[in-house]
């Protein structure tokens, strides 16, 4: 459990020779610079101040990169944040927020001392696609407002009233904050193509920006909004709430750990495959921990791992936490000397770098794909996509999993096969040449189980063995497929160890796999039936057939 940095400094990785150190100083200025805009951004659309967004992106992503378990992570405010944060702001105030921040904060060191970082892999993928993708439809209408500079004084936070609202308003559109969001749109869009060093983002605010002050235009911007603007970091206070709102954050603060956990998980996991190595993935949830307590102590907002200035890391060199170091450094000396000048930012060019964020976000190429797969993954995807837009992440992701463990055991449950094997099909299997089968479909009845022997399973199971001959001798179970048996399966079991004794039938196993044999040996069925009738060959069972019918 230490940081991938110290990790990397104790053992004198190659990554700290051959000039990286460099290269990760370079990376690290151009995150920044991606960072700059969208911190700002992501700060107005949460319903905080500007300034907000850059101090979560220099403390909390100094404290990811320093403290977390992967090399190249970069953190800060995301997107997926941002209807959190204002359903949290519009109900308990800032202070609220930023006491869910830490509480947050605590919930993830926790995590990571408990070693959940691993359970991100039982997540199933349609689940993270799904909320992924309601996360940024949910983001893209919010950005609405601004992008149109429609005069709304307040827009509901629910998804359907929301759009609604719009509706009602189209009149008070602002055809000129229009057209500059539109201009914007189409320099990110185009931008790339020219030049792909430089985020067109960045070009597009100071395009816009530069447009709306020289000609004086008549629209919304930061400053008319929000008024000056701080470029100072206030120090560590401690927000004052009591006990009863503590008890209100503790569902939004769980909303926000999870949140954290699996985005910056994720972002860790696509970081891995970019750079061919492995992170930490407990120690990265101390690290987001602590990044958020800080982030909250210092009036910051929620933080996590940001997948696209992770990924913009990576292809531009960086290869250590000394890049996401840099990005917070760069960020802090950005905003010292050139934040009071963010107040002619128009709010419009902000809702369309959003906007552009909300669509690479919702993967809508795999979210397309996935709608021609299995009908259970189907059926997860858009419960889990349609419950975040319409209620909120809490709630998708808990649907999401309980629907996903029903149609995992209903197709478990189908999976099972129990089938009567008679002598002709057992003739077959070379390990009988020699051993006498004519008993078998006679005095010898054999069933051969397939799948997992569980609670979801057992009506299948218990169908098919109602079926056995109470005239027969013997009963072979050959449990060479069953890889897994619980409390429930070992119940059905136990039911038919009681019908053999009942009608005089010998019951033997054949081929019992380790755990089957563990539960049966700690709940007594080895000991009542005897070691003797657990054959691990199908031949030896079959001989001790032979010889139980004969006694």
């Amino acid at each position: 459990m230490k940081p991938k940095l110290l990790q990397i400094i104790k053992h004198r990785d190659q990554e700290l020779k051959n000039g990286q150190i460099f290269k990760d100083v370079i990376a690290g200025i151009i995150v920044a610079i991606i960072a700059l805009p969208l911190s700002i951004a992501l700060a107005i659309s949460s319903g905080v101040a500007p300034e907000k967004g850059l101090i979560t992106a220099i403390i909390a992503g100094f404290f990811i990169s320093f403290l977390g378990g992967s090399r190249v992570q970069i953190g800060g405010p995301t997107a997926a944040f941002v209807v959190i944060i204002f359903g949290i702001i519009q109900k308990h105030g800032l202070d609220g927020l930023i006491m869910a921040t830490i509480m947050a904060g605590i919930l993830l060191v926790i995590f990571g001392i408990c070693k959940f970082g691993s359970l991100i892999k039982y997540i199933p993928y349609p689940i993270t696609v799904g909320f992924t993708t309601g996360i940024a439809i949910t983001l893209f209408t919010t950005q609405v407002k601004d992008f149109l500079g429609l005069q709304i004084d307040k827009v509901p936070s629910e998804f359907l009233p929301k759009w609604a609202s719009y509706f009602a308003h189209l009149n008070t559109i602002n055809y000129m904050a229009f057209l500059l969001g539109a201009i914007a749109l189409i320099i990110m869009i185009v931008w790339p193509k020219i030049n792909k060093m430089i985020p067109g983002s960045l070009v597009a605010l100071i395009v816009i920006t530069l447009a709306a002050y020289l000609f004086k235009l008549n629209v919304p911007t930061i400053g008319s909004t929000f008024g000056e603007i701080s470029s100072k970091i206030s120090g560590i206070t401690v927000p004052k709430v009591d006990l009863e709102t503590v008890i209100k954050l503790i569902k939004p603060a769980f909303t926000i750990a999870i949140l954290a956990s699996i985005e910056s998980l994720l972002s860790a996991v696509v970081a891995d495959g970019m750079i061919g190595k492995k992170h930490n993935s407990n120690m990265e949830l101390i690290g987001q921990g602590v990044a958020n307590i800080a982030s909250g102590l210092f009036g910051g907002i929620p933080a996590t791992g940001a997948i696209a200035r992770t990924a913009a890391n990576v292809k531009n060199g960086g290869r250590t936490p000394i890049a996401g170091i840099t990005h917070a450094v760069t960020l802090f000396l950005i905003m010292i000397i050139f934040m009071p000048l963010a107040k002619y930012i128009p709010l419009t060019v902000l809702a369309a770098i959003l906007m552009i964020v909300s669509y690479n976000m919702s993967e809508l190429k795999v979210f397309k794909a996935m709608l021609k797969g299995p009908k259970s993954d189907v059926i997860i995807l858009i419960t889990t996509c349609l419950l975040t837009v319409i209620f909120d992440l809490v709630v998708a992701i808990e649907i999401g999993m309980v629907i996903a463990m029903f149609l995992f055991m209903r197709r478990m449950a189908n999976n099972l096969e129990v089938n009567m094997m008679d002598s002709d099909e057992c003739a077959e299997f070379t390990e009988l040449n020699g051993i006498d089968t004519s008993n078998i479909g006679k005095g010898i009845v054999v069933y051969e189980i397939e799948g997992a022997l569980f609670f979801g399973a057992v009506d299948t199971f218990m169908d098919a063995i109602k079926k056995i001959d109470s005239e027969s001798s013997v009963l072979i179970l050959r449990m060479r497929h069953v890889s897994m048996l619980d409390a429930t399966g070992y119940k059905v079991l136990k039911n038919i160890e009681e019908k053999c004794n009942k009608d005089n039938i010998k019951l033997v196993m054949s081929g019992v796999n380790d755990q089957p044999y563990k539960v049966m040996k700690n709940m007594g069925m080895v000991k009542r039936l005897g070691k003797e009738r657990f054959n691990r060959k199908f031949k030896d069972a079959v001989i001790l057939s032979n010889r139980l019918i004969s006694e």
